[in-house]
Order: structure tokens, then sequence, then C-alpha cells
């Protein structure tokens, strides 16, 4: 039987598998996806969604995004809420390895016809000043004491070192720094995979883009201008790169930490070792928060340290300075992270601990977590289309959740190509009280 045959529709975008598909699922299952890509999405998709439907604490239902694909524990798009005053665990299935894998993106004052003669050599510059590839070391020289303050500050460290400027922060998720990072609860281990990384790529999916917005592509002029896109053919820098070696160090010395206890000491049975988890009111769920929250702020700082390498990159080719050229960030969103937060399920106001893998925040007009500037039109979210459509900058006004997963082979220093401007709505809030 198609697993389309067991979906029940509930609109157009959003489709449920029943809390009656599988033994020991707590809630019902929802996709939010047109018909179209419900039937692409892979079977092991609606296998890893339905299980994480059977985790202690969760709340109404455990969610996939629109680009949902499998991934370890969690599908990549999936979206968690568990109640921590009712049982909810912590799951770095949940979150992923790349802890806080995320976007950043860059406005500029120049055009195509600009950048288009000297494309060769930002693309060289930009090659040598930003590493990318598996090992590669970053410029900073850190001690491992300060690469211990630097994930319990996050780019807050880096700006107050002269990595940037005071503005970034105001337009990064948290800030660019997640309070309650411990670094006494990550491993020595997990300090040396970091501690050379900071202002390095990585490889895999991660990229650094030259970009182009064409005048075609920009469907919402006056919501464009807010965020600084009012020159035809005007070029954008975006990014996407997490915690490197770092943040996979702390889940996987946590993942086996939670193996060992999960079962024997809090008597929760998983379907799928992939999402070992404890209680987050346990130690060892604390102690697994406080050190995720280390990997969100490593990579908060490593998107930091690399913008400040991408203005010195313009800066010199053009022969003005990074204010002059207009080299201002729009924002940074962050994507595999849980954090805690108060939504309102069925008419009361709960504090669920949101797990978000390969997928964001999306606030809409008005919340208090919102950059101020942005605050009367709702959180930007950065999407990084495929190789062959191009990203997205969407504005999502009235959601709590969108999908974020890129989909890059390698590193693409100067993919000049147009962007798309767009709404999705996936309503978080609405979607739990319904």
């Amino acid at each position: 039987m198609d697993i389309i045959d067991n979906l029940q529709k509930i609109s157009d975008t959003v489709w449920e598998l029943p809390a009656t598909y599988k033994q020991g699922m707590r809630v019902p299952a929802r996709i939010i996806a047109t018909e179209k890509l419900v039937r692409e999405m892979e079977e092991a998709v609606y296998q890893q969604i339905s299980n994480v439907a059977t985790l202690p604490g969760i709340s109404r239902y455990a969610l996939c995004m629109p680009d949902g694909h499998s991934g370890y524990g969690f599908p990549i798009g999936g979206v968690a809420a568990m109640d921590i005053h009712e049982g909810g665990v912590i799951s770095p299935g949940g979150i992923g390895f790349d802890i806080n894998c995320g976007m950043r993106l860059v406005i500029t004052n120049l055009t195509f016809d600009d950048v288009q003669p000297r494309l060769k050599e930002i693309v060289d510059l930009l090659f040598q000043r930003v590493p990318a590839g598996v090992g590669s070391h970053g410029f900073l020289k850190l001690s491992h004491d300060d690469f211990r303050d630097v994930v319990e500050q996050g780019a807050r460290w880096c700006v107050e070192h002269d990595y940037g400027w005071k503005e970034d922060l105001e337009l990064t998720e948290e800030n660019g720094c997640i309070s309650g990072a411990d670094a006494a609860k990550i491993s020595e281990r997990a300090i040396d995979r970091g501690y050379n990384q900071v202002g390095t790529l990585g490889s895999g999916n991660h990229y650094l883009e030259v970009q182009v917005v064409r005048p075609e592509d920009v469907r919402d002029k006056e919501l464009a201008a807010k965020f600084g896109i009012t020159i035809p053919n005007q070029v954008v820098v975006m990014f996407h790169c997490g915690s490197r070696g770092f943040g996979h160090q702390v889940a996987t010395d946590y993942l086996q930490i939670f193996l060992k206890v999960m079962e024997s000491k809090y008597s929760i049975k998983i379907l799928d070792r992939e999402l070992a988890c404890a209680p987050f009111e346990s130690p060892e769920g604390r102690d697994y928060f406080a050190a995720m929250k280390c990997g969100l702020n490593m990579s908060f700082a490593n998107r930091q340290v690399i913008l400040h390498r991408i203005r010195e990159v313009f800066s010199r080719i053009f022969g003005r300075s990074a204010e002059d050229l207009g080299m201002r960030m729009i924002y940074d969103v962050a994507h595999n992270t849980a954090k805690l937060e108060k939504h309102s399920v069925d008419g009361k106001e709960k504090m669920l601990l949101v797990h978000r893998k390969g997928a964001t925040r999306a606030f809409g007009p008005g919340h208090n977590e919102i950059a101020a500037r942005y605050r009367d039109i709702g959180q930007p979210v950065i999407i990084g289309g495929s190789m062959e459509t191009g990203p997205k900058r969407a504005n999502n006004g009235t959601a709590n959740s969108s999908s974020a997963t890129s989909k890059r082979a390698a590193f693409t220093s100067a993919a000049l190509r147009g962007r798309a401007w767009r709404r999705k709505p996936v309503p978080l809030t609405r979607i739990l009280t319904k």
C-alpha cells in the first residue's frame, strides 16, 4: 500500500498520518506540503516522522516541512515541540550533528555590472580568506580557553574583538548569543575538534555565494526595500555553514550518554536508536541542552568571522570600506536547534522545547524575539534553493516554522544567480491549537 493511502488530507497543503498508523504514536504526524511534494517524498521520511510522534512529551503533532527528506533520527525538515512539564524529552537526532547550521544574507550597493569584471579576483580571494573543505582551519589563533569563551559568548565575542559591527548582533537570531551555554558540559575532544575551525565553511552542502537580485525576481518591491534591496541587479552575498566538527562531537558525546541511560534509568523505549533521548528535566537532558547551546554559539561566531572576511575581500578588491560598500546584514537565521518557547496549545500557554531540524523559526509580526527593525513585517527566513533553481528569501509574516534545507554539494563561491522573494506561511502556533 502506498503511503499516500494512509494520509488524511486536512487541506491542500496539510496531510496527516493518524496516530493509529504505527504502534506507539502518541500524536498524529503532519506533513506540510502539496500533494505533488507528498507523493515525491521518500518512504523513509514517513517512517521517521511517525517515529518522532512516539517520543515522550510530544505536543499535538510531529511536523515535517515541504522539503522533508530522510536524516538521522528526525527527517531533515522535521519539527517537534515537547512539553517539558509532561515528561518531554530532548533528542540530538531532532537537532542534528551540525548544530545551528544556518544562513546569513548580506547586501552590497554594488551591481552585477560592477562585480562581473572582477569576479575571478573575488572568487580567488574568497577561497583564500574563507577556508572550505573537511578539516579546514580558520585564521583565528585561539587557545582552548579562548574557544571556551567563544562558545559561551557566540558572535558577541567576535564583535568585541573587532570581527564585526554591533548591528550584526541585532540582525542575528538570539542576538548572536544564546544564554545558558556552559563550556563545562562539553568534552575535551569537542574542544580539540572546534578550536581552530572558527571562520571556516566546511564541506557537504555548505557554501558561500555571490548572487545578483534580478528585478524580475523581486515579487514585492516595498518589502524588498525594507531589507535594503533597492537597486536593479543588486549584488548580495549568502552563505550557509554551522558548528563544524565541534557540533558533531557534542552530538556524538551525548548520543552515547543517552543510549546508556534512556531505558535503564528512565524506562524510555524508542523505535529507532537514532532518536536516543533523555527527559529534558533530567541531569543528562539539562547537560546536553547547555552543551548544545555551545554549538549554537560556535556557529554564530563562525558565521560572524566569515562575514568579517567577506567584508575584507570586497573592501580590498574595490578599494572602499565595507561601510561604504553598504555591506549590511539582512539577517542570520538558524536551523538545527532546540529552544524553549512559549506557545498556545489548545488555548493554554505552555513552555515547549521546540526541535527544528533543517527548519527555522519564522515568527510573525509583533513577536518580541524579532529584530526591532523587522517587527512590523515579521522575521526574515533565508532558504537556500537547489543549484538549478536558486535560493529564496522568504518573509514569513504569519509563520512559526519554515523549511531551511539547502541542496548544495560543494563550495560555490561565485554562483551569480537570480533570487526570488516569496511568502510561505507555515503557522506552527495555529497547527498546535487545531
